[in-house]
């Protein structure tokens, strides 16, 4: 099991910051690679809830474990690249929400190919991906101000 952990500040406030992570129609816009999110068996920020996201042709079902609204969020997703689980905290600072994002793999090829997503901040990886949503939750905040 490989464990990668990727912390981020964003100037927005923790709720607004959440309910954008758990917008699934808008995953898209931060996750490189997703065209798709279907079969949602729930609202994707509760305990249960089922769904699989579409790498072009490659599925991963994925489904939520754990959730505390605006503090936390559990998801276990895979598929034979990529399977694992991530915790998402959310939690309060001064200026707005710390989110950290925790990765860990199961298998050798899910391995590989976390630790390649985990190198550097180029699109695509787990850290580009946490920048470009960080851009659209404070470009939100902006907007509405």
């Amino acid at each position: 099991m490989a464990t990668y952990r990727f912390t981020v500040d964003i100037v927005a406030p923790v709720g607004q910051v959440f309910d954008l992570w758990t917008d699934a129609a808008r995953w898209h816009e931060w996750i490189e690679g997703v065209s798709k999110v279907t079969d949602m068996s729930g609202p994707p920020g509760q305990v249960g809830t089922r769904y699989t996201v579409w790498f072009g042709g490659m599925r991963s079902p994925s489904e939520i474990v754990e959730a505390e609204r605006s503090r936390f969020l559990r998801t276990r997703f895979g598929n034979r690249m990529l399977r694992g689980e991530t915790l998402v905290t959310f939690e309060p600072t001064p200026d707005g929400t710390r989110l950290t994002q925790e990765f860990r793999t199961e298998g050798i090829v899910p391995a590989i190919s976390a630790r390649i997503f985990a190198i550097g901040s180029y699109r695509g990886s787990f850290r580009g991906e946490l920048n470009e949503f960080v851009r659209i939750a404070e470009r939100e905040v902006n907007a509405a101000r």
